[in-house]
């Protein structure tokens, strides 16, 4: 039995996480005005055991739990503008994220898309070579 479990746990270690698609660096559209950008980054890491870490508009993630049920890949989490909670949820949508955020400290609700934010080039690379 000890063997079987020591096979097991090295497989489930070897076998990617289902929700690494919503894992990395993300540009959040925090636009209200129509060809006035604004964004803020968000950066998620799904963890193995349903939690979620990171940071979303500079903010660091202080509590979040992530799930995939019912076809969706979905994270929900509690970052603060050091006044109040900001409470956060994201779902998968093929390539982007959609979202919104509940700031019940300033009667605020947002919904809001994000994108993958661009990959950083090497370190003394130069474009196109």
């Amino acid at each position: 039995m000890r063997l079987f479990l020591i096979a097991a746990a090295a497989l489930s270690l070897s076998m990617p996480l289902q929700a690494t698609s919503l894992d990395g660096a993300w540009v959040v559209d925090l636009s209200t005005q129509p060809g006035t950008p604004y964004t803020q980054p968000m950066r998620l890491t799904l963890n193995a055991d349903g939690t979620v870490t990171g940071s979303f508009y500079n903010s660091v993630i202080e509590a979040g739990l992530w799930k995939e049920s019912r076809g969706r890949l979905c994270a929900s989490f509690r970052t603060t503008d050091g006044v109040g909670p900001y409470h956060t949820a994201v779902c998968l949508t093929g390539d982007t994220a959609s979202g919104q955020t509940w700031a019940e400290h300033r009667d605020f609700l947002f919904n809001w898309n994000a994108t993958r934010a661009p990959v950083a080039s090497e370190p003394g690379s130069t474009p196109g070579r």
